[in-house]
């Protein structure tokens, strides 16, 4: 990628963000001073935004230094990626994040740190993004992968979920999946039950969505509560693949392949799943585009609601680079056409 390619600062969201996803379309995967220089120079237009959320802030123009730290928080997210193999930049850029993320909190849509009481009398820590809307509003149970915390899901995920009319809330895969602290479902439970608790959130419509691992969790919790409007999972995939390698275990011979019975059993995976579902397959997902076309053959036989994203992404010398801007924005804008467009056109059909 040559320097007339490179991204250049813009004064809104849509083009950062646009910026960004070339960014990741074009970048090679270098680690050599090439790949120094990018990582200098998303720093450099995280920095240049937040100068500019700064002032915009300071002269009470709150919406334009919101979109200007949405901005810094994308730009930095690039950066963060760029520094896997520097220590101390990587360290730095995520102190970057975090005083951003600390920024945009304390303008209009405040940030709120929250602890969730579990039926076990245990507690979660969660971070909780007000919707922007002036009314009830959805909102999404986002769990994070399991080598990241909630707070480092938010720092991602903000640019993508931010003004879309939604609430966030962000809670850490380790705190839901410990077996120490009970079954997943029943602490995800406790989530549902503190969002429909609140007075800024529709209880109609709360989604849920699962990164890496979590995705199983996600599948699992919106069989299991049928207050679950949509679902980001994996559709059952896992716990199926789990449940083969335990026969082929027990067996002690490989499972000899059957499609009649794989798609009955996907079938009956499918219609436990009562609400719309969007699968994320490659990238950081753990279900792979093959299974995941297989599993939307089967969902349009048993015409159920499940659509497929696949995870864009570029192989490089230096392994696969996920385009994670893409990959965000479309999922937050199929949230919302299910849990916001949707129930509008419902609403406006009705009167």
């Amino acid at each position: 990628m040559d320097r007339g390619t490179w991204p250049r600062l813009t004064d809104d969201l849509a083009s950062t963000r646009h910026s960004a996803a070339a960014f990741l379309d074009n970048w090679d995967g270098s680690r050599t001073a090439a790949g120094t220089e990018w990582l200098s120079r998303w720093i450099a237009i995280g920095d240049a935004h937040g100068m500019l959320g700064t002032a915009k802030g300071r002269e009470g123009k709150v919406d334009e230094a919101a979109t200007a730290w949405l901005c810094a928080l994308t730009a930095f997210e690039i950066a963060k990626r760029l520094a896997r193999e520097h220590a101390v930049q990587g360290e730095d850029v995520s102190a970057k994040i975090g005083s951003a993320m600390e920024t945009f909190g304390s303008l209009k849509q405040r940030i709120e740190r929250v602890q969730i009481e579990c039926y076990d009398q245990s507690v979660i820590d969660a971070h909780y993004l007000p919707s922007d809307a002036s009314s009830r509003a959805p909102a999404i149970i986002c769990i994070s992968a399991e080598d990241e915390t909630s707070k480092t899901l938010l720092g991602r995920l903000l640019p993508a979920a931010a003004h879309r009319g939604m609430s966030v809330l962000a809670i850490t895969y380790d705190d839901v999946s410990d077996n120490r602290r009970g079954h997943s479902n029943e602490i995800l439970s406790c989530c549902l039950d503190f969002l429909s608790a609140r007075d800024d959130v529709d209880a109609t419509r709360i989604g849920v969505y699962g990164e890496g691992m979590a995705a199983a969790l996600a599948t699992d919790l919106a069989a299991f509560d049928s207050r679950v409007a949509a679902a980001v999972c994996d559709g059952g995939l896992w716990n199926w693949a789990r449940t083969l390698a335990a026969v082929e275990w027990v067996a002690g011979v490989p499972n000899t392949r059957n499609d009649e019975v794989i798609a009955a059993r996907r079938l009956r995976l499918l219609r436990r799943l009562k609400c719309p579902v969007l699968v994320v397959a490659g990238g950081r997902g753990i279900v792979s585009a093959s299974e995941a076309i297989e599993l939307q053959n089967a969902s349009a036989a048993a015409r159920t609601d499940l659509q497929l994203i696949i995870s864009p992404s570029t192989m490089t010398d230096a392994g696969e680079v996920e385009n994670f801007v893409i990959c965000d924005d479309r999922i937050f804008g199929w949230l919302e056409q299910r849990l916001w467009c949707v129930w509008r056109s419902d609403r406006c059909s009705r009167h």
